[in-house]
Formats: structure tokens, C-alpha cells, sequence
């Protein structure tokens, strides 16, 4: 009896230990540089974006509120970063992008902040290695993206607070949509 109880403590710890490492593998976001006030998506204006782009964006505002979910890639059941990007390119242009943030980042063409368009990804390093992609969003304009959040979900954030400016990679393009 006493084997069989140590065997489940040693199966407890274990279970907790990968829910810990899988949850923490994924992509990241600071909850810090998101409490900052969410402008309401009813006044975010995107009727000035042109084409394929405010279909993007369109698109990618209608995932605000989904849950996150590791390796997720669905409204109802939740996503993680690189599963909503990957469904919203695939839904408005039918171009499929690689499943994670890091080849996604060398799927696209590098572009210059002065360039970004709304519909464009914004790639950041959050994980350990301050040089590795880890989260990817999708600017809505030059300041502010939609991305999902491990703690908050989709959620749109602002690239000028301190956490994105410090974690920030890459502007990228994935097909000029013009």
C-alpha cells in the first residue's frame, strides 16, 4: 500500500510538472503590458485600410476574446499566437503558414517600421532567449496588433509599451495585399 501511494504522489508531481513545462513552452506576452487600457473594437476604424488588408484585420478582430490555448487554432476551443495567424491567413487569402511563430517570421519579408501596413506581423522574443521568436502578432495599424495572450486570449495590445518595445524581433509581410 505504502508503494502504491508514493506511485501516485511521483504520478501527481509528474502530471503537474509537464501542464507547468507545456504551458510555459508556448507562445508568451507579459500581462504587465497588457493592462493597459483596450480601446473598445467598435471604434477601432478600419475602413481606411485597403482590400485584402481589412479582411485581415477584419478577420483577426473577430478572434478578440477567443481563450488561449496551447497549440490551439480555433475560435470556440481556443489558440495560441501562431494558430490564430495561421487560420486568419489561411481564411482571407488561402496562403497556410508555418504553425509557429519562428518560421513564420522566416516565411515573411522583413519590412521596416516606417513600412508596416495593417494586415502585416509583428514578431517578438518572450521566451528565455532574448533572440528567438516566440510570439507573433497582426498590426491592425503602426501601434497596435491582435495577438493571443497566454493569461487574457486574443487580445489587442500596443507595440510602444515598454515589454513589446524590449521584446520586439521584426516587422514581417506575408503577400503584399494592396
Amino acid at each position: 500500500m505504502k508503494y502504491l501511494s508514493s506511485k501516485i504522489v511521483y504520478c501527481v508531481i509528474f502530471g503537474t510538472c509537464m501542464t507547468i513545462l507545456l504551458l510555459s513552452s508556448g507562445c508568451k506576452s507579459s500581462s504587465k503590458a497588457d493592462k493597459i487600457k483596450k480601446p473598445d473594437i467598435e471604434t477601432i476604424q478600419i475602413s481606411n485600410i485597403k482590400g485584402g488588408r481589412n479582411k485581415i484585420v477584419k478577420e483577426a478582430l473577430s478572434w478578440v476574446g477567443t481563450p488561449y490555448r496551447y497549440a490551439g487554432s480555433e475560435k470556440g476551443k481556443g489558440t495560441d499566437c501562431s494558430g490564430m495567424v495561421l487560420r486568419v491567413y489561411e481564411d482571407v487569402t488561402g496562403i497556410k503558414l508555418p504553425r509557429n511563430s519562428q518560421r513564420q517570421a522566416e516565411f515573411c519579408k522583413k519590412i521596416k517600421p516606417k513600412e508596416v501596413k495593417p494586415g502585416d506581423l509583428a514578431f517578438f522574443a518572450t521566451g528565455k532567449d532574448k533572440k528567438t521568436i516566440s510570439h507573433v502578432g497582426i498590426m491592425i495599424d503602426g501601434v497596435q496588433f491582435i495577438h493571443a495572450s497566454t493569461k487574457k486570449g486574443v487580445i489587442i495590445s500596443d507595440m510602444t509599451t515598454d515589454y513589446y518595445q524590449r521584446t520586439f524581433i521584426m516587422y514581417g509581410r506575408v503577400a503584399d495585399k494592396d
